[in-house]
């Protein structure tokens, strides 16, 4: 699904404008736990969250996520816009809570993203 669909569907702000074209969300992680983040996997990354500090972009370029949606009104400061900016990470502002945007996303087709466990 395109940033553009997922940003009409939530009602949700996109903090700066860039090209979007061309990413293609499939999964989404919802955390406000950042070292859970950290074992997202999967093609198209999203991540829905209501923490809106600098690490939440530190952790989200190292796990590869391509876009954030913070949510329950909740906004990043400009450091962290332009942050997100420059790692090209996408950021959206959604009044909707977690619960809310989760099952919108998965009703239209997003998937949530598959824990990789080892075999014991």
């Amino acid at each position: 699904m395109t940033l553009d669909k997922i940003s009409e569907l939530l009602n949700a702000d996109m903090l700066w404008t860039g090209n979007t074209r061309g990413i293609d969300i499939q999964v989404a992680k919802a955390s406000d736990l950042m070292s859970d983040v950290l074992t997202f996997s999967g093609p198209g990354k999203l991540l829905i969250t209501g923490l809106t500090n600098k690490h939440t972009i530190h952790t989200c370029e190292i796990a590869g996520i391509q876009a954030i949606i913070f949510v329950r009104g909740k906004k990043p400061s400009a450091e962290m816009i332009e942050l997100g900016k420059k790692n090209k990470i996408f950021l959206f502002a959604s009044n909707l809570s977690m619960f809310e945007t989760c099952g919108i996303l998965y009703t239209n087709g997003i998937k949530g993203v598959q824990i990789h466990q080892k075999n014991t």
